[in-house]
């Protein structure tokens, strides 16, 4: 499930958050120019793939590749104490809980076409305190 920054309490120092919108803006743009197949875009991992399916977030967005499907959004952390290949956040309290945990976590927010396999990196921002945040607190 995605989830704002701005929308945790004790989520850091306004490390801010960064948008890929136009980025994604430009590869939909020369696959529509054929510059880039289909099957350059749309290559989803498996374990993406089914991680959409099953716990994704649907939005109301059609894929803007397929134009069949409407897009997850697949919400992943990553930090430590963590699995090397992250935790995938199914639950608002997931995330509510590694925010009050020691360390820095950096989250990502992918979308996903379940048809097509178009997968686009969103956004990403720090969630956490870090060490330094603590050593400097009150």
């Amino acid at each position: 499930m995605p989830f704002r920054p701005d929308e945790m309490r004790g989520s850091g120092s306004g490390g801010g958050q960064i948008d890929y919108r136009l980025a994604r803006r430009h590869l939909i743009a020369e696959h529509r120019r054929g510059r880039l197949a289909r099957t350059d875009i749309c290559d989803a991992h498996p374990e993406l793939m089914r991680a959409a399916r099953e716990v994704g977030d649907a939005t109301q967005v059609d894929c803007p590749i397929c134009e069949e499907e409407k897009l997850h959004l697949v919400s992943y952390v990553f930090g430590p104490r963590l699995p090397a290949f992250g935790r995938c956040i199914t639950k608002r309290s997931e995330l509510q809980a590694l925010a009050r945990r020691s360390g820095t976590f950096t989250c990502y927010v992918v979308e996903v076409c379940p048809g097509c396999g178009w997968n686009h990196l969103a956004r990403t921002w720090v969630l956490g305190r870090g060490d330094a945040a603590r050593r400097a607190a009150p």
